[in-house]
C-alpha cells in the first residue's frame, strides 16, 4: 500500500493536468515502475474482500482472448454476466484489445 501512497504524491506533486472526454481533465504522469514482492501478497487495492481464484480465472481469460462469458461461467465467475448478449457474448473486451489489436486499416 505504501507504494500505491507514494505514487499518488507523485502525481499530486509533479503531473501534469490534461483535457479529456469528460471535460474534467486528469493529472497525470508519464511511465512510472511499481514493484510488489509477491511472496509478501498479491498487491490489491480495494474497500471489498475480493475472491482470488476468480482474478485469476478472469485474468487468464482476458490473456486468451476470449470474449464470450461462458468461460468464466464455467469457472463460477459472474461478474461479466450483466453485460453480455443473450449468447454471452461481450463484444471487443478487454482480451481482444490485448490478443487482437486492429489497426485502422483492420490487420491484427
Amino acid at each position: 500500500m505504501q507504494t500505491y501512497l507514494e505514487l499518488l504524491q507523485k502525481v499530486i506533486d509533479t503531473g501534469v493536468m490534461t483535457a479529456d472526454r469528460t471535460g474534467v481533465g486528469t493529472k497525470r504522469i508519464f511511465s512510472h515502475e511499481m514493484r510488489f514482492d509477491l511472496s509478501k501478497g498479491f498487491p490489491l487495492l480495494t474497500t471489498k474482500k475480493c475472491h482470488t481464484k476468480s482474478i485469476i480465472i478472469e485474468l487468464l481469460w482476458f490473456l486468451n482472448g476470449d470474449t464470450n462469458i461462458k468461460y468464466l461461467n464455467d469457472h463460477g465467475v459472474s461478474i461479466w454476466n450483466e453485460w453480455a448478449d443473450a449468447k454471452g457474448d461481450l463484444g471487443p473486451v478487454y482480451g481482444k484489445q490485448w490478443r487482437r489489436w486492429e489497426t485502422k486499416e483492420g490487420k491484427v
